[in-house]
């Protein structure tokens, strides 16, 4: 088994912590490339948002790729991101009061999955579905994206679960099942997932924002889709099939640049600087070879 990525954190050319980072590369439904271990356990968190996405595509043929890429999105409610969910929660005559992620800042919208909620809820206006509790395990929207997400990885088996930041169902799975899932999701085998692909690639800057490792992904591999969890994971699938996941062992964010940078040949993202409160660069996070 070939090591774990090791990202180094240097400042004054010295080591000041190292971060361990499990990949694996999956191809035609099997891991055929791995760094750390690939059966790796973890949970999907918002790396899921583009699975979570697929009954909303499937049910509304007129989606605009904005709609569709804020319900993909971890946003950092940037006012274009905030005008997205806006206009998707306007497809179930939805309010910010209905979403059912807790508020930042005061406001449920400035929550960063509140695209996700607001396509959650035009997926419950549609089949006539209560919308209270639309983000519990009992409700008939949940059972589907679980069985949804579960078929996206190749499972045969209901998937372990817990409850996400926002409220919603999270589900375990290998690496390997997610960068499986991601995979075909990239390659359309899944129905909907061309709507979802095209609007991701097409802005990639509301799926996550810019300098995010996501977004950058996405803009430096044109075709490729790419989504970040939260606790360091990151799936990414490209349009051959082939998908990828990473997971930062100790949950460090900042760790899945360079790590993708480096497994994906990302140049831009290959160095994270670090800047001190005053802006000078005072280090960098660097992958290790």
């Amino acid at each position: 088994m070939v090591d774990p990525i090791t990202v180094a954190v240097e400042r004054g050319g010295i080591v000041e912590s190292r971060h361990r980072v499990h990949a694996v590369r999956v191809e035609g439904g099997k891991a055929v490339e791995a760094w750390g271990d690939p059966e790796l356990v973890t949970f999907m968190r918002s790396s899921a948002k583009p699975l979570q996405a697929l009954p909303l595509v499937r049910i509304y043929e007129n989606l605009s790729d904005e709609e569709v890429a804020i319900a993909c999105a971890s946003h950092g409610a940037a006012p274009e991101q905030l005008e997205a969910v806006k206009l998707l929660l306007a497809r179930s005559w939805s309010s910010e009061d209905d979403l059912e992620c807790g508020p930042v800042e005061g406001s449920r919208l400035r929550h960063n999955c509140s695209g996700k909620h607001a396509g959650m809820l035009a997926v419950c206006a549609a089949r006539g579905w209560r919308r209270e509790g639309y983000r519990l395990p009992d409700h008939p929207l949940q059972k589907e994206i679980a069985a949804l997400v579960a078929e996206a990885a190749g499972a045969r088996k209901a998937l372990p679960t817990a409850i996400d930041g926002c409220g919603v169902v999270t589900f375990a799975l290998s690496l390997a099942d997610m960068a499986e899932a991601f995979g075909r999701l990239a390659l359309g085998e899944l129905e909907g997932a061309e709507r979802i692909v095209a609007a991701m690639t097409a802005k990639p800057e509301l799926v996550e924002g810019p300098g995010r490792t996501t977004t950058e992904v996405m803009k430096a591999l044109p075709g490729v889709i790419a989504k970040g969890g939260a606790e360091g994971l990151l799936c990414v699938g490209y349009r051959d099939g082939v998908g990828f996941a990473l997971k930062c062992e100790d949950g460090a964010s900042r760790s899945l640049g360079p790590a993708a940078g480096s497994l994906l040949n990302v140049s831009a993202l290959a160095e994270t600087p670090i800047e001190n409160s005053r802006g000078d660069v005072v280090g960098r996070i660097v992958a290790q070879a």
